[in-house]
Order: C-alpha cells, then structure tokens, then sequence
C-alpha cells in the first residue's frame, strides 16, 4: 500500500481506524434541530458536543443521484457527470436512467482505496446507486456492495455477499418503509464487526422525510432508532460522520394540496405543442411519496424556440425562483455540460414543478402533504463527526465552504 493516494485530485492518508461515512437521505437539518433540543438523541448530542457540526452545502440539483455520487467521488457534477436520476438525449430524444456505472465520469473514492489494497463496503437502500457505488471494485478480492431493496438476490460474483438476510438476522424490509434504512445501518454494523472494512458507505433512503415532518411522531421514532444504530457503530472505534444527499421542503398550500407549476403545460400554451421537452429529474422507481415532483426541471428547445425564448415564458411565473441558460446553470452549479438543458429552472420555497398535470400520478400521496426536494432550498444538509478536528481541519473548515461531499476527506484526513 502506499499513501497518500489521490482520487479527483484530492489526496488521502491511511486512517488509522475503519471510516464509515452515512448519507441520511432527504435529512433536513430542521429534524436535528427539533429532536436535538429535546434531548431525544443522545448519540448525536455526544457527537455534536465532543466531535464536530456544521451544516454543509449539497449538490445541486437536490437530487439523491448526483448527491451521492459527488459524496462517494469528492467531486461536483462537473467532474463525475451524474446531474439526476435521469436525462434528456437531445439526439434521439429519449430520456436515458443515469443509473448505469459507464456513465459515472470519476472515480469513486471506494475504488480508490481498493485500488490501494484495502477492503471496502457500499450498502444503500435503493438498488439505483448500487451499481455506481460499486463501479471499479473486484468483487472477488473480498468487497461487498448490496442494496437492502434487492437483497435477496446478492451473489457473491456480483455483490461480494450472499445470503444476506440469514447473515444479519432481519427479515426482508419493504422499498416503502423505515425499515428499509435501518436494515442498512444493521448490515452495515454486523459487516463492521466482523471484516473492520478500512471504508464503508451506508446511503439510507427518505421514505420517512417525505412522508413525515420533523414535528410527527413517527419522524422521532425513526430519528431516535438512527441514534441508537449510530451509537453502535461508534462502539465499534471508527471514525463516523453524519451527513445528507438533500433536505426537504413541504410543497403543499393551505389546503394541504401540492403547490404545483405545471411547466410543461405553460410551456406548449405560449410556445407551441412539442416545442421543448420539461424533464423532471428526481423521476425514478420510488415515485409514490412524491409523484415525481420535485424543485428542479430542464427543459429542451425541439429547434424552434430559442433558449431565451423559454427564459421569457418561466420568468414570468409565480412561484419560479431562477430560469437559467445552459451556460449560467453549468457556471453557477458546477455542472455538466455535455448532459445539460437549453435551461435550467428552479422554483421558490414550497413550490414544486411538474411536467403535465396528466402526467403525474398523486395517488401514493395517500393524503399527506406534498414533501420534496430539488431546488437551492433544500441544499443545506447536516454534517457531523463523531471525533473532533485536527488543528489543520479546524482552519480549513473556518476558511472553506464545507459541502457534503467532503465527509470522507475530513473523516480520513481531518481526524487525528
């Protein structure tokens, strides 16, 4: 092994300790916040009294997707070219799932250290981040990478693992429940316990933040059992760090019915039918909770219609916060170019947007308010550690923007 290894031009030393670094997906600093001051998370207190805590910056767009591919890089978008759960072909036309790992342009920073001899692990909850996760690791040199939503089907040609269920001692958890984050925090300490992997990546899913708010009940329930596997971890002597691919916003109105601007709509109205594509690109298989509605959309001139042209029409709408072009989206986000919109848009606090109103299927709402992501509001994540700074980090956490996609550096490099 020889360090310090350089991955997306940052370099790492060897950590004398296993890192486990956890996204808690859809964690809006709002429910620390709230259960903080009322005592109810007692392993997270510790951690913010004896560690470090800061709220970082995410990526945007606010999207689970390119958050946890610039956490697992140490990169923005512009460097590993995941920009959301999917994208528009302006050459054929057709939206392509940013799912597969060829379309990953940086290394993970797992591949990096596997790269380097050691041994390293990725658990998440969704199977859509899994393949990305794992991309560049042999599975035959002793590295496991599963989602809890397919566990059953782990092999150890593809996953590292096999049966998985019988090894942690858990039943198979539903894609639509608490239970599928906490199987991977259980997995993840029993693989702790028995391999001491030098990383590991345990990425949650946001189930329980899209249909509850921090004031709920059922929201502490799943807070406080996130305490307590937390402090399970930490018993193991690692160096933990807490962070999120996005927050969460409520997108509903008074009347408790999502506060939508339906884009594409507004769009064939003042322009023409089939001028510009609206692509909503939180889209994916984990629709139910919020309808593919989220607070970011791209939109596409079919030829006609000019990118200013478009601009004029969404600056005009109530509830929009920026319409950028292509240029300025990619200058003001560190995005990528090359997989970007003739314009970006993005809506204010509490307003989402959609494509056609016959188009987005609400049902799975079930009654409960709007809750999503997407736009500059839900940037702001937690970004904790259970260990304090070295004299080196605390300077550089006073002098830098700290975003979420710095927990592995400061968990290897900032701790002594």
């Amino acid at each position: 092994m020889s360090y310090p290894v350089t991955i997306n031009s940052v370099a790492y030393r060897k950590s004398l300790r296993p890192c486990v670094a956890v996204c808690i997906d859809g964690s809006d600093p709002s429910y620390l916040a709230r259960f903080l001051s009322q005592g109810k998370l007692p392993n997270i207190a510790r951690f913010v009294r004896e560690g470090f805590a800061a709220t970082a910056l995410g990526s945007v767009p606010s999207f689970t997707c390119p958050n946890n591919m610039s956490i697992i890089t140490g990169a923005p978008v512009s460097v590993h070219g995941i920009s959301g759960n999917f994208y528009l072909d302006a050459k054929t036309w057709e939206p392509v799932v940013m799912t597969g790992p060829e379309l990953l342009k940086a290394q993970t920073i797992l591949s990096g250290f596997a790269d380097n001899g050691e041994t390293v692990v990725s658990i998440t909850a969704k199977d859509k981040l899994r393949r990305q996760l794992q991309k560049g690791l042999d599975m035959s040199r002793g590295h496991i990478s599963f989602s809890a939503e397919c566990v059953q089907e782990c092999s150890m040609e593809e996953n590292g693992i096999c049966s998985v269920l019988d090894y942690v001692g858990l039943p198979q958890p539903d894609r639509y429940s608490a239970e599928l984050s906490l199987f991977v925090l259980e997995a993840g300490l029993k693989i702790l316990r028995d391999r001491r992997p030098a990383l590991m990546y345990l990425s949650l899913t946001d189930f329980v933040q899209h249909k509850y708010a921090p004031e709920d009940d059922e929201a502490l329930k799943f807070y406080e059992a996130l305490d307590a596997a937390f402090g399970e971890l930490c018993r193991e002597d690692i160096n933990l760090g807490l962070t999120a691919d996005h927050g969460m916003s409520d997108m509903s109105n008074a009347s408790g019915e999502p506060e939508v601007i339906w884009l594409q709509d507004m769009l064939d109205a003042a322009l023409g039918a089939g001028e510009t594509i609206v692509i909503c690109p939180i889209t994916d298989a984990f629709v139910a909770h919020h309808g593919a509605l989220g607070g970011l959309v791209r939109v596409w001139s079919k030829g006609r219609v000019s990118a200013d042209d478009i601009i004029e029409v969404v600056r005009s709408i109530p509830g929009v916060d920026l319409a950028l072009d292509k240029t300025r989206a990619v200058r003001m986000f560190e995005l990528d170019a090359e997989r970007e919109a003739d314009v970006v848009v993005l809506a204010k606090h509490h307003v989402c947007i959609g494509t056609s109103k016959s188009k987005h299927d609400l049902s799975g709402l079930s009654g409960h308010r709007l809750r999503s992501h997407g736009s500059l509001n839900e940037l702001g994540v937690p970004f904790i550690m259970n260990r304090p700074l070295n004299e080196a980090y605390k300077i550089k956490s006073a002098c830098e923007i700290i975003r979420n996609r710095n927990i592995f550096e400061y968990l290897i490099n900032g701790t002594d």
